[in-house]
């Protein structure tokens, strides 16, 4: 592949992860993964939602504040500082001063001693990735997750976008059942920036963390200057993800395959919790098969898809109320049960007044199948997310895969960045006219540049799957195989036809 041209980008490369044996993806604005089943596309995925959970915002190391002032790290980031480094950082304070207060735009370029350790310290994250990811498939050992057949270790290496012209940062992660590694490699001389806007309004950063704090060589104030050196350095860990890991950063949903059995059986797994956790002091629990991450996160989110501190502002650019125009015919309505608070979900269809509307199980399949991305979209995706969605054509007739392509679109045109797997040929022909359309001047319909679609075509080989990008080709779709499947249907249809010929 060539150098990464996205400057929000991000390049994976999978080798003996599960079935896939080879892989070397770019992410886009709008990614696609299409190919056979069984060839590993929602293993990537689901691989790139535990990536974002571990490393994005909801997973950095986050201060909090216990009575009386005593200030702890959740997550640690490693053991004491060195002397060099403690001063190294303590250096930075009135540079940090500066922009946390005048709230300048420029750039800070950390010392290369600094951004050594940052870039070691995000090197002990290796352990949390390993659990996140085991919690995303649904597994207790890593090694399951490794290519069957294979004595060797699955690796996952990781390429932000480049920082400038002195090369870029590698991650290689290595999942195997002997230990789970995690190294980072980059030029020695490659700065570290951290964003002055992040520092400006940084959570983890304040002004008590900045004071100006001399070095004693007494033993008396070793702890004091440590204290609040330490703090400091947690918050440079956390502002200097972005350029460590990228679009990683931000938070990622996953909208797993089967929705409509997952709404469906909703209000019963919600049931049952509650009668768990009402009966959990009087009999022994129930050895139920464990849910993998993907799932339970997806029905966490789902009870939690109202609450008051999820609403997004109402000026917000609601992409579900468009999919429910152009697609349900009807709005997708929420419902707290008095007793316990939890969700009912409902569908009113366009033209229905008053109270009447159908509970969502009894409403179409196509209904329950999009009515998780309406309800996504509305409250809980934001620009710069990830959603991640499973077969999105499942339950669609191909005039409506066709016009929930386009909503994609401008999903993607809003600033929320998005994967899908698939096996429609609609959706991928649909993708095509949509690249294609940026090329006129003018048009009301979503486009979107070559630079901000990716398409990836799952390939099957003895020894596991071939990944590998499929551009435009001469007719302007996308060659994903599907077309041979349509030949060998027309070729059947032709010698049945010439067989019923020749025995008249």
């Amino acid at each position: 592949m060539s150098t990464v041209s996205n400057p929000d980008g991000l390049e994976i490369e999978a080798a003996d992860f599960g079935p896939i044996a080879e892989a070397r993806v770019e992410l886009k604005p709008l990614t696609v993964f299409v190919g056979p089943s069984n060839t590993g596309k929602s293993y990537l995925a689901i691989l790139i939602y535990a990536l974002h959970r571990c490393l994005g915002e909801t997973g950095l190391p986050r201060w909090r504040v216990l009575p009386r002032g005593r200030v702890i790290p959740r997550r640690p980031t490693g053991g004491r500082l060195s002397r060099e480094i403690a001063e190294a950082i303590d250096e930075l304070r009135p540079v940090f001063v500066s922009k946390f207060r005048s709230r300048a735009d420029d750039p800070v370029a950390l010392p290369t001693i600094v951004a050594a350790w940052l870039r070691s310290a995000f090197e002990w994250q290796a352990n949390d990735l390993a659990r996140e990811i085991m919690r995303c498939f649904g597994v207790d050992d890593i090694g399951a997750l490794v290519r069957y057949g294979r004595k060797s270790d699955a690796k996952i290496v990781l390429r932000p976008p480049p920082s400038g012209e002195r090369g870029a940062i590698e991650h290689e992660l290595t999942l195997g059942t002997s230990a789970t590694t995690l190294r980072t490699a980059a030029p020695e001389d490659l700065p570290l920036r951290i964003d002055a806007r992040d520092i400006a309004r940084s959570g983890t950063l304040r002004l008590d963390a900045l004071r100006p704090v001399e070095v004693f060589t007494d033993a008396r104030y070793r702890d004091y200057f440590e204290h609040y050196t330490r703090r400091l350095a947690h918050s440079l860990f956390g502002m200097a993800l972005p350029s460590l890991i990228g679009p990683l950063r931000f938070p990622a949903f996953y909208l797993p395959a089967d929705r409509t059995g997952v709404m469906h059986a909703h209000s019963v797994v919600v049931s049952t919790l509650i009668e768990s956790a009402a009966t959990g002091g009087i009999r022994p629990p129930a050895r139920t098969p464990m849910l993998s991450g993907v799932l339970a996160d997806f029905l966490e989110q789902l009870i939690e898809i109202d609450e008051p501190t999820l609403r997004e502002p109402r000026h917000r650019r609601d992409h579900g109320s468009r999919i429910e125009s152009t697609i349900l015919r009807g709005t997708v309505e929420i419902d707290r049960a008095a007793t316990t608070g939890y969700p009912q979900f409902a569908y009113r269809p366009a033209g229905w007044m008053g109270e009447r509307r159908l509970p969502l199980m009894t409403a179409s399949s196509m209904v329950s199948e999009l009515a998780p991305v309406v309800l996504y979209l509305r409250h809980l995706v934001r620009r710069d997310n990830l959603l991640i969605i499973e077969e999105p054509e499942s339950h669609l007739h191909p005039a409506m895969q066709v016009e929930f392509t386009r909503q994609l679109a401008a999903v993607v045109q809003s600033g929320i960045r998005v994967i899908v797997t698939t096996h429609s040929e609609w959706l991928l022909e649909e993708l095509a006219n949509i690249v294609r359309r940026s090329e006129l001047p003018e048009d009301d319909a979503p486009a979107l540049r070559p630079d901000q679609v990716g398409a990836w075509l799952f390939k099957d080989r003895r020894n596991g799957s071939v990944v590998s990008e499929i551009g435009l080709d001469d007719s302007g779709l996308y060659p994903s195989g599907f077309d041979d499947v349509a030949a060998a249907l027309h070729n059947e249809w032709a010698d049945i036809a010439s067989r019923i010929e020749n025995t008249r």
